[in-house]
C-alpha cells in the first residue's frame, strides 16, 4: 500500500484533468475518510486482488487505515461470480483466476452500508517484442543509461498501455502511459523516461506492460499530464477521471500483462 500512500501526499491539491482535457481545479484541503479503491484483474493465472483503504487528510500523519469487513466480489459477463476473501487487513483476494481477452470484468464492494461498483474490459494482449538500454541523451558524463520497450502495435483497434518499471527492485514513481493515436499497426520504440532513479551499466532493470481500456488509461494519462510522479497502482485525493460509481478514489483495472528483465548494459 506504500504505493498508494506516496500518491496521496503528492496529488493533494493536483488538477484534475476530464476526458476532454479540461482541466478543473479540485481542492479537497484537509479532507478525509473517502474510500480508495485498487483493484486489479489480470490475464495471468493466480490471485487476484482489490485494496480498499480510507485516505487521511494532509495535515496528518503518514498512516492511512485499511477497510475492513468489507464484502467484496468480481463478475463477468457470462455471469460468473467470484467472491473476494479478506486476506491481510484490506486486501480482498480471489484464489484462482485468469482473465480473458474481450471480457468485461465489474467489481461490487460493500462497506459502510454502501455499494461501489465499477467495470473494466480486458483489452487484446500485446507482446513485449525487447527491452534494451542504451546511453541517455541527457547525461552529463555520468554513464546514466536509458530504457526502451519495443513492442508492435495491432492495426485497426485502439490500444492503451501503462508501464511499470523497477530498477534493482525498486519501481520508479512516474506515471508510464502511452496508446496508438500515431502509431496504430507500427512498430513502437518508447522510451521509459523517469527522473527519480539513475540507471547505470549492471543495473538489472524490469518492466511491466499493461494493455489497458480507455477509461483506465485516461486515469494514468491525467495523472501523467500533471507532472507528478506515482508508481502503478497509486491513487490520489483529487482524484482523475475513473470507472467508480458513486465517487471513490482509486479505479479497478482489467488488464493484460507482461514483464521482461534485462542485465543493463
Amino acid at each position: 500500500m506504500k504505493a498508494i500512500f506516496l500518491f496521496i501526499i503528492f496529488f493533494s491539491s493536483a488538477l484534475l484533468l476530464t476526458s476532454c482535457n479540461k482541466v478543473i481545479d479540485l481542492n479537497l484541503g484537509n479532507q478525509a475518510g473517502q474510500l480508495v479503491i485498487e483493484g486489479n484483474i489480470t490475464n495471468v493465472s493466480g490471485p487476484q486482488s482489490i485494496k480498499l483503504s480510507s485516505n487521511v487528510s494532509f495535515s496528518s500523519t503518514n498512516t492511512y487505515p485499511p477497510v475492513t469487513g468489507a464484502q467484496v466480489t468480481v463478475t463477468d459477463q457470462t455471469g460468473n461470480s467470484f467472491t473476494c476473501a479478506e486476506g491481510p487487513a484490506g486486501t480482498y483476494v480471489i484464489g484462482q483466476l485468469a482473465g480473458e481477452t474481450d471480457n468485461t470484468y465489474t467489481m461490487h464492494v460493500v462497506t459502510n452500508g454502501k455499494t461501489y461498483t465499477a467495470s473494466s474490459i480486458m483489452p487484446v494482449f500485446v507482446p513485449i517484442d525487447s527491452v534494451t538500454s542504451a546511453k541517455s541523451e541527457f547525461d552529463s558524463g555520468k554513464n546514466k543509461r536509458k530504457i526502451t520497450v519495443h513492442y508492435h502495435d495491432p492495426a485497426g483497434i485502439a490500444n492503451q498501455y501503462n508501464f511499470l518499471m523497477y530498477v534493482n527492485g525498486v519501481q520508479v514513481k512516474r506515471v508510464l502511459a502511452n496508446n496508438d493515436d500515431f502509431t496504430d499497426g507500427n512498430t513502437v520504440d518508447f522510451d521509459l523516461r523517469e527522473d527519480d532513479i539513475d540507471i547505470y551499466p549492471g543495473d538489472k532493470v524490469t518492466v511491466e506492460m499493461q494493455c489497458i481500456d480507455k477509461t483506465i488509461y485516461t486515469y494514468w494519462f491525467t495523472l501523467m499530464q500533471q507532472g507528478f510522479n506515482g508508481p502503478g497502482g497509486g491513487v490520489t485525493p483529487s482524484n482523475p477521471p475513473n470507472n467508480i460509481s458513486p465517487t471513490a478514489l482509486g479505479y479497478f483495472s482489467a488488464h493484460t500483462t507482461q514483464s521482461v528483465s534485462i542485465v543493463v548494459k
